[in-house]
């Protein structure tokens, strides 16, 4: 329910749902006022229809198979210390990309000694792959936003050519928008006019005006790479088999 728009009939408050309890609802509206509202039978419409809100049943959790898994869906390893870090690295453009790939792959990523950086952009990729100095034993895997034909990272990443680094991308605009709108309380990611920050419209969408805590309300929400887009979780778990892989990690 978190997120839906929706007018409150009898004051004619209209906002986006930001909290319920037990027997109310709380709505910002555009203009970031907030108003709380008992959960009273067709007391809200939304899309033009009369509604009554419900609080939203808790999440079902996947029937469990005895084996533990971690959030990427792979078999935990119990009682295991991190391995010491290998040579080999993954970059990530940017804080929320790495903040994500560690909300989900972690755990793995320590049993495996692999070390996620961030990039802060990819302006300078061809310069930060000539200073990491890629070999075997010490590869390189990057993750890129928005890499779609035509784009600038496109380009840049056409530039890459190394046998032992691997570029592998998503078509969003923002590492954002590869977390699946339900479980933020979206149908869908809205469509952001051109001219206008794509992060500013994402929190207006989502009543939440602060952009810091929009995000912590993005990736609170994520639980498991169920709660994200197949692109983003195909292009890291490939990222992670590259640099993992024995003719990597093995001087030849």
């Amino acid at each position: 329910m978190r997120g839906l728009a929706v007018v409150h009939r009898a004051s004619g408050f209209t906002g986006r749902v930001v909290e319920h309890r037990a027997n109310t609802v709380t709505l910002r509206s555009e203009s970031g006022h907030v108003r709380t509202f008992s959960l009273l039978p067709g007391a809200f419409a939304t899309g033009g229809r009369v509604a009554t809100l419900v609080r939203p049943r808790p999440r079902a959790r996947p029937p469990s198979t005895g084996v533990p898994r971690t959030a990427s869906g792979s078999v935990a390893v119990a009682r295991h210390r991190a391995r010491v870090a290998r040579a080999s690295r993954i970059l990530v453009e940017g804080i929320h990309d790495a903040a994500l790939v560690e909300r989900v792959w972690g755990d793995d990523l320590r049993v495996e000694g692999v070390v996620v950086e961030r990039l802060d952009g990819i302006d300078h990729l061809a310069a930060e792959i000539r200073a990491f100095q890629p070999a075997s034993g010490r590869r390189l895997g990057i993750l890129v936003d928005h890499l779609l034909p035509g784009t600038k990272e496109s380009r840049l990443v056409s530039e890459v050519v190394h046998p032992h680094v691997l570029v592998t991308g998503t078509p969003f605009v923002d590492v954002w928008q590869a977390v699946v709108p339900k479980v933020v309380g979206l149908a869908r990611w809205p469509t952001v006019p051109k001219g206008e920050d794509w992060k500013a419209g994402i929190c207006r969408a989502l009543g939440e005006p602060e952009p810091a805590a929009c995000w912590r309300r993005i990736l609170g929400s994520v639980r498991s790479y169920a709660d994200l887009e197949p692109a983003l979780v195909g292009a890291v778990e490939r990222l992670i088999d590259f640099v993992t892989e024995p003719a990597a990690t093995e001087p030849v």
